[in-house]
């Protein structure tokens, strides 16, 4: 874990949290993407308030600007719904869960004891009246009554409260339909004694009697709350991985006192500088520095990095990894919900409750959607029977209109897929940070890598040294070993650690300056020093001496870097530096092949260092020798030319083209700037992450348009059908139900997401739904 690890950490906290202005509320009572749609306008006509509301996640965000939150809530209960502000341990979410589960399961499993006698009754006395005994419309009524009041009353309690102030939703539909079904078959079987003209089983499904309306109305209450009940569990799922990644922390922590005594306090206590115990088999419980001990720690809970990473003191350690083998003592750094484990559950969160411009296309069309669905089932009843139509098609049409049309799936196919994945990302040690990385990820033509950090190591070593003719290597290492002391850059920290090695305490250095790209410079025991490039000494005006010609030129050919060093303005000697390429570089390159995507390395450092390093990781094309200002350039030329160009770097001389770029992966063990430009975060330091986050990205879109293209097809199909009567209202409430479960289920897919194959030939899943491979 590199020392920018921390800051990296802190920026993802910052990132994640909500503004200054930001609130984040819990909302209850909301039943379908049409509700999600009201209490959205709703917030929205505050002045100065920006909302966005998740249907699946049932959390707003609203940039409040100066508005109350008291204010906030009290508009939320004016439009029929609860709100609190949210809290910030989503482990506590399960409660609700379970108990909004096990509420449906109770009502669902009565309502199927009922509704399968009522069917089979109802269904065989309509198709063969003479069958009929005395009291059988008591019978009937027994076993419906139960269904449509106690079972149903969910439906009738929304719809009621939807109608006292003055709005609609599907819970409208539904119940309308019920009571309107159970309404008319009272009517008929006490005037009409039941008697209809259907005969045989399939004119009872198409045009069924006054009778059989009581087992539409059971069995719409049925289908329903079998709907309504997979999909809370299946949303209850969806949420699992956040959760699993959530209660990583712990709850309670030995904090040591000042004569070294332990003593467990609660997590909450835990304060900025305190000392805390980590024994063997634990969790850390908060980001810090290792003081004392030795161990191995298992971070593959945060990252999915299955390998153990060894720490001693001076290390830094995450919260929520745990500790193997030894015990740590660790000096807290960051606590509570400054850790990076809680800025990463907050980005989480927050990618989940940001809206594709799919989806807030879906949610308006939801808003006037129910009003227009009362619409067409009033006209659709008129017309029937201004066409001569008899009173139960015209019924039976009206009543299939309503239970047809319900439009969760519309509201629950984006969100639930970008729930699902932002959940499988956190496992996979990929951080989506908002739909713009999977609305961008299919359009990627191009993938452009850094190289410092990114595709290599990023611990560069002194390799050689060579000393022009006059000079010692002992005053080169000394002057260039200080000014690089007071520089952050690799290259310098490298020179530095090399010149200590070799000579111990180095000299302060005075005037220190950083030339971005090219070196630094400052004064060291009264001498003028210039350490770093070729380019950098060429606009000092400094000539390079003859004697350290060859030793540069064999130094270009091994692909090394060089780094020239003057005193006083005379060039006196240079260093080869190198690093190591990343074990995975090249199978990640391999990948991103396969998946039909040029790959192009971009870098600061030298032409040759530059293509040796390329050569090893099967990239053909480098761009070289680019000062950090101009990679933004490189990227906005490379876009102009009608590439589609995601942008893979680190550093902070990477985060104006990570903001340029159709896409910006930022490695987390980068700086805070290049984690902030990103639209992807990886966890992982291993290249494999990129194609796997790409391919989660375009396989995320690729399931959102398969829910779309349902749910929008669906409801299209579905209503005119209904209409025209050839729809029965018993089958239209399974299908409705059927519909909102193939979205959910479809997006639960995502849960079994693997890494793509290297196969020839692209990428599976690009254009249509990404099917992922198994765990």
């Amino acid at each position: 874990m590199s020392p920018q690890h921390e800051g990296a950490a802190a920026t993802i906290a910052a990132d994640a949290a909500p503004g200054a202005g930001s609130v984040r509320l819990v909302i209850g009572g909301m039943t379908c993407a049409a509700c999600a749609a009201r209490v959205e306008r709703k917030l929205n006509r505050l002045d100065g308030v920006v909302a966005s509301v998740n249907y699946a996640t049932e959390k707003a965000t609203v940039d409040a600007g100066n508005v109350p939150v008291a204010e906030l809530i009290r508009q939320v209960e004016k439009a029929g719904y609860t709100a609190r502000p949210d809290v910030p341990d989503p482990a506590a979410d399960p409660v609700d869960d379970d108990r909004r589960v096990r509420a449906l399961w109770r009502r669902t499993i009565v309502a199927v004891l009922l509704a399968m006698p009522l069917g089979d009754l109802s269904l065989t006395l309509a198709a063969m009246p003479s069958w009929r005994f005395a009291g059988w419309e008591w019978v009937l009524l027994a076993l419906t009554l139960p269904l449509v009041t106690w079972c149903a009353w969910p439906f009738h309690h929304a719809a009621f409260r939807a109608l006292r102030h003055g709005t609609t939703s599907m819970d409208t539909l539904v119940s309308t339909g019920i009571i309107a079904a159970t309404g008319w078959s009272l009517a008929t079987l006490f005037t009409e004694s039941g008697t209809g003209e259907a005969s045989g089983v399939w004119a009872v499904l198409t045009t069924p009697s006054g009778a059989l309306y009581l087992d539409v109305a059971g069995g719409v209450t049925t289908f329903v709350l079998i709907g309504r009940l997979l999909e809370a569990k299946a949303r209850r799922a969806s949420g699992a991985s956040l959760r699993e990644l959530a209660e990583l922390g712990l709850k309670d922590v030995a904090v040591l006192d000042a004569d070294g005594a332990e003593r467990r306090v609660p997590l909450g206590d835990l304060r900025v500088g305190d000392r805390f115990v980590a024994r063997p088999g634990e969790r850390i419980a908060a980001d810090g520095r290792v003081e004392s001990g030795q161990s191995a720690v298992d971070t593959s809970a945060m990252t999915g990095e299955p390998m153990p990473v060894e720490v001693a003191a001076g290390d830094p350690v995450t919260g929520g990894t745990v500790n193997l083998s030894g015990r740590l003592v660790v000096a807290a750094a960051r606590v509570g919900d400054d850790t990076r484990l809680a800025g990463l559950v907050r980005l989480v969160e927050r990618a989940q409750a940001d809206k594709a411009a799919v989806q807030r296309l879906a949610d308006r069309i939801c808003g006037w959607f129910v009003p227009a669905v009362f619409v067409l089932a009033l006209g659709t009843l008129l017309t029937w029977l201004a066409v001569g139509g008899d009173g139960s098609r015209a019924v039976t049409a009206a009543l299939a209109v309503l239970v047809i049309a319900c439009p969760c799936a519309l509201g629950l196919a984006t969100p639930t897929a970008l729930q699902v994945a932002s959940a499988t990302g956190a496992r996979l040690g990929v951080f989506i940070k908002g739909h713009r990385a999977v609305e961008s990820a299919r359009r990627i033509d191009t993938v452009v890598l850094d190289k410092t950090g990114t595709v290599t190591e990023g611990r560069m070593t002194v390799a050689d040294v060579a000393v022009a003719d006059g000079h010692a290597r002992q005053d080169v290492l000394r002057h260039a070993g200080a000014v690089e002391d007071a520089s952050e850059h690799v290259i310098a920290a490298a020179v530095a650690r090399f010149a200590r090695a070799e000579l111990g305490a180095l000299p302060p250095v005075t005037d220190f300056a950083a030339l971005a790209g090219l070196g630094a410079r400052g004064v060291v025991d009264g001498r003028a020093v210039v350490v770093g490039s070729a380019r950098l000494l060429e606009r000092e005006g400094l000539p390079v001496p003859e004697s350290l010609g060859a030793a540069l030129a064999a130094w270009a050919d091994g692909g090394h870097s060089a780094v020239l060093v003057a005193v006083d303005g005379a060039v006196c000697g240079a260093l080869a530096l190198s690093d190591t390429v990343k074990p995975s570089a090249r199978d990640a390159v391999a990948r991103l092949h396969a998946m039909g995507l040029r790959t192009l390395l971009l870098t600061g450092d030298g032409a040759a260092a530059a293509h040796a390093v390329a050569a090893k990781i099967g990239i053909t094309e480098v761009i070289a020798e680019v000062l950090p200002a101009d990679k933004a350039a490189v990227i906005a030329r490379l876009r102009d030319e009608g590439r589609r160009v995601a942008m893979v770097g680190d550093g902070v001389n990477d985060a104006p083209a990570l903001a340029r770029a159709e896409l910006g992966l930022a490695v987390v063990d980068g700086t805070d700037l290049a984690i902030a430009a990103a639209d992807l975060i990886l966890v992982r330091d291993d290249l494999d992450v990129v194609p796997s986050a790409l391919a989660l990205a375009r396989g995320t879109l690729g399931t959102i348009r398969g829910n779309l293209a349902w749910a929008f097809g669906y409801n299209l199909l579905a209503l005119p059908f209904a209409a025209t009567g050839l729809l029965n209202p018993l089958i239209a409430g399974a299908a409705m139900a059927l519909s909102s479960l193939f979205v959910v289920s479809n997006s639960l897919r995502l849960r079994r997401f693997g890494p793509p194959p290297v196969i020839a030939g692209g990428f599976p899943g690009e254009d249509e739904p990404y099917e992922p491979a198994a765990d």
